[in-house]
């Protein structure tokens, strides 16, 4: 066990940001409702890092990779937290160590009076569903398996996407893989937390096949889906490959009824629409650039792609032929409270290198804007703009109405290049509603980042970064950034309240340190 280890690098590293403020950080930004200094530089890539917080915040741990499961799957490995130990292998910092299985994003949920948080695992032989028991004091009873198989009793893909859906109260996981073994399953929970059936994941045929991450219910029931998946290598960096879903259900407490999926297609100013054949035969695409230039605006409107039940079909080859807009790795996404569901907000990883030379290289946060959340036409709109410092985007979370909180996942060869590990930051909405109540693009200045978070590196995942096992991914990522008051009603959907980190302890904020120690960190803010 290296419990101790691990609560001593949250207090180093919290130590080591009031350090650096009282030598002299200088870039202080306040914000209304979430008060944050901004952390002046990221780590560096070298040795072993602590993470670093803007004095106003502090972590603590509340799982790490080698935690055993209270009910582990021994005859398939599925035994620890971040470990999957089916061939025998040690558990860290070894040739020959596990299999690491990198926890992902967080659902955060109050069910049975138990406080309780989510997630699905990356990585690894098999993917599998884990749930942490913030009430549990003793750390060796506080993770449980919830799921590592399908209705059938085989294995389902390894997972990075997950929310709550309410209308079907049901976990929704996403796995990251190109038709056909990506797409969308559902595991069913009880009033208690705990899974029904089993723990059996259904896969839900008519939401489609193909590499989704994000995914997130609006009021209506409708379920909105982030495609990552990149592009082929084109002059100077990669093309746009990857697409923005809508799943519109017959019956919205029962998906598996089925519907029809949607994909976002993007109109030049011309009127005519930005296709894939377009885009990729010209990856230098004009359009590109205005796309990312802060300030523009374009006309959105979804197109179906796909009406059915059960019959499996490729999602991403379905968007492409009906003249959907691809982008450069949409990756989450998260409404914004206060706007009715009206404005949806996501991050564009981008071609997570320095020497693309292509437009939107560096992707961004975007804006959907619509007048309802079923409404089939809307505008698009860049909210963030990415630059080499600041770009990898991937988790994204709301802390209040007007602080978007956005994580870095950028890899080790950006890294590399930027001499720096991951960052979070906190870009501020501060521009004026228009007469309809949306967010008007264009008034004032971009949002400028605010780094709240300098990511370190420990010990597991410096070893993996210089000389671990191809298997295992080498520098700490940044991920699961999630913030909510656990509310498993419909009312309490993301985006249905606003947000109160400060004055309420029912808000709730986590993220996950993966790779290396793979250890999940709740976030305190100071009012």
């Amino acid at each position: 066990m290296n419990t101790p280890t691990i609560l001593k690098a949250g207090l180093v590293g919290t130590l080591a940001a009031a350090a650096a403020f009282a030598l002299g950080g200088t870039s202080a930004e306040a914000h209304d409702g979430l008060p944050v200094v901004n952390v002046p530089h990221a780590n560096p890539r070298s040795g072993v890092q602590n993470n670093v917080l803007t004095p106003s915040a502090t972590q603590t741990s509340v799982a790490w990779g080698n935690l055993p499961l209270t009910n582990p799957d021994t005859a398939n490995g599925v035994t620890h937290y971040g470990y999957n130990t089916l061939d025998g292998a040690p558990l860290t910092q070894t040739k020959d160590e596990a299999h690491k299985t990198e926890p992902d994003k967080n659902v955060y949920l109050v069910l049975g009076g138990k406080h309780y948080l989510y997630q699905g695992h990356e990585i690894g032989p098999r993917g599998y569903v884990t749930r942490i028991n913030l009430d549990e004091s003793d750390p060796l009873k506080r993770v449980t398996l919830i799921s590592d198989t399908d209705t059938a009793g085989n294995a389902y893909p390894t997972i990075d996407g997950i929310t709550w859906d309410p209308f079907t109260q049901q976990l929704l996981l996403t796995a990251e893989s190109s038709a056909p073994k990506g797409g969308v399953f559902a595991v069913g929970l009880d009033a208690n937390g705990d899974p029904v059936d089993g723990g059996k994941a259904t896969r839900l045929a008519a939401l489609g096949s193909g590499g989704f991450e994000g995914i997130q219910n609006d009021a209506d029931g409708n379920v909105w889906m982030l495609e990552d998946i990149g592009g082929k290598g084109a002059s100077g960096g990669k093309v746009p490959n990857s697409f923005a879903y809508r799943f519109v259900p017959t019956d919205r407490s029962d998906l598996t009824k089925g519907g029809s999926l949607q994909a976002l297609q993007i109109e030049r100013k011309d009127g005519t629409p930005a296709t894939t054949a377009a885009l990729q035969a010209n990856p230098s695409d004009a359009f590109i650039s205005q796309l990312h230039a802060y300030g523009s605006s374009f006309a959105t409107k979804w197109v179906t792609v796909h009406t059915g039940t059960t019959e499996a079909f490729d999602a991403t080859a379905a968007a492409k032929a009906a003249d959907a807009t691809p982008m450069k790795r949409p990756e989450n996404g998260v409404f914004r409270p206060g706007t009715g569901f009206r404005e949806f907000y996501f991050t564009e990883t981008g071609d997570t290198s320095t020497s693309s030379t292509l437009p939107g290289a560096y992707g961004g946060v975007f804006r959907i804007s619509q007048k309802s959340p079923s409404a089939d036409t809307g505008r698009i709109s860049i909210a963030a703009v990415g630059d080499e410092e600041h770009t990898g985007f991937d988790n994204i979370t709301f802390a209040t109405a007007d602080d978007l909180l956005v994580v870095e996942d950028a890899g080790d060869s950006l890294h590399t290049q930027r001499g720096a590990l991951d960052s979070g930051y906190v870009f501020h909405l501060g521009e004026g509603r228009d007469a309809e109540g949306s967010y008007a693009a264009g008034r004032g200045h971009a949002p400028r980042p605010v780094r709240f978070l300098a990511e370190g590196r420990d010990a597991s995942a410096t070893f993996d970064s210089m000389s671990g096992p191809s298997y295992n991914d080498g520098d700490n990522e940044i991920t699961g950034i999630h913030g909510s008051d656990g509310d498993a009603s419909v009312g309490g959907l993301l985006g249905a309240k606003l947000p109160r980190p400060t004055t309420s302890p029912a808000w709730r904020t986590f993220w996950t340190q993966q790779h290396g120690d793979n250890t999940t960190w709740e976030i305190h803010w100071n009012g």
